[in-house]
């Protein structure tokens, strides 16, 4: 039996509430447990094999839990949800064969559009993405990043409110790769939620508000990116200082000073001391201080490290 408060139903358009699935005895995921806020951008992390995959097919109703459920702003999802989700799986559904605007065309009816409404929508985004021309093309003729364009296309169509979006810069070049994130970024400000499922950990430093991190089948870590960071951080700062700074012994004995080089320091802040106190010691030895940062972990550092606590 599962009871909700009416008030999260306001806040989130996803509740995942335990959900577990079993592969021929092998647990993919276990008891799984998070929310989605609307309008907000979460990262899917996690290593191969962790369940990552698994987790969108069972919101996506590819799959159906073995136990848990998923609710959908609030309603048990169902085959009705379906029009408000958007999936670009990271192995492309398309069809080789088919030319590009069928292609689309035949997505968007499955999706209830009438042709005309159809035809606009599709008109749009390949003018937007700059793929007109290839309107005519069978998908088999297009390069891998082109591809990826049409893959795109055809989960947005429909303008989801949700979209979910599983390595979606796969074989994309650095230009096109740009143009995506772009669109992925302007449908967040237009109010889409978005879950983004990467290995690449740049993107999600960038684009992502929220992660979970999902390992042997279960949550293992959930937050704000920058909350996150602020928790494994390891108390660095890094102080940057003119070519001629000398570098003495009194400075060395107050400090625990990791890294040194012409134009920077690297400090550990020692228990109870502060950056302030590392700026005042380096004050009193004359040295002069352009700048000053405290170092925080990246996602991959992170991602790295709390999936070794766990094993």
């Amino acid at each position: 039996m599962y009871i909700y408060c009416l008030n999260n139903f306001e806040l989130h358009l996803l509740d995942v509430q335990h959900i577990s699935k079993i592969f021929q005895d092998t647990p993919a995921l276990q008891e799984v447990s998070f929310s989605i806020e609307k309008n907000k951008i979460y990262g899917l992390l996690g290593p191969n094999g962790a369940g990552k995959t698994t987790l969108i097919r069972n919101i996506t109703q590819i799959f159906i839990p073995d136990s848990g459920a998923i609710f959908y702003n609030g309603e048990k999802l169902n085959s009705k949800h379906q029009n408000n989700i958007g999936y670009m799986p990271e192995e492309r559904g398309l069809y080789k064969k088919m030319k590009v605007g069928e292609q689309l065309l035949y997505f968007a009816q499955l999706r209830d559009f009438t042709k005309q409404e159809a035809e606009r929508k599709i008109k749009f985004w390949l003018q937007k993405l700059d793929i007109e021309s290839w309107r005519n093309k069978t998908i088999e003729e297009l390069s891998k990043g082109m591809q990826q364009k049409v893959q795109f296309i055809a989960t947005v169509l429909h303008e989801p409110e949700l979209l979910i979006l599983d390595e979606p810069f796969s074989g994309l070049d650095p230009v096109n790769a740009e143009v995506i994130k772009n669109e992925i970024f302007e449908l967040h400000a237009k109010g889409t939620t978005i879950i983004f499922s990467t290995h690449r950990m740049e993107n999600v430093e960038e684009i992502c508000e929220e992660i979970f991190l999902i390992n042997k089948g279960k949550i293992i870590l959930e937050g704000n990116v920058q909350a996150i960071k602020q928790q494994y951080k390891k108390h660095l700062i890094k102080v940057e200082i003119s070519a001629s700074s000398i570098i003495n012994e009194s400075i060395q004995q107050q400090t625990n000073m990791v890294e040194q080089t012409s134009t920077y320091l690297i400090f550990k802040l020692k228990e109870a001391q502060t950056p302030n106190d590392i700026l005042k010691i380096l004050l009193q030895n004359n040295i002069e201080i352009a700048g000053m940062t405290e170092i925080l972990p990246t996602v991959n550092e992170i991602f790295i490290q709390a999936v070794k606590e766990k094993i």
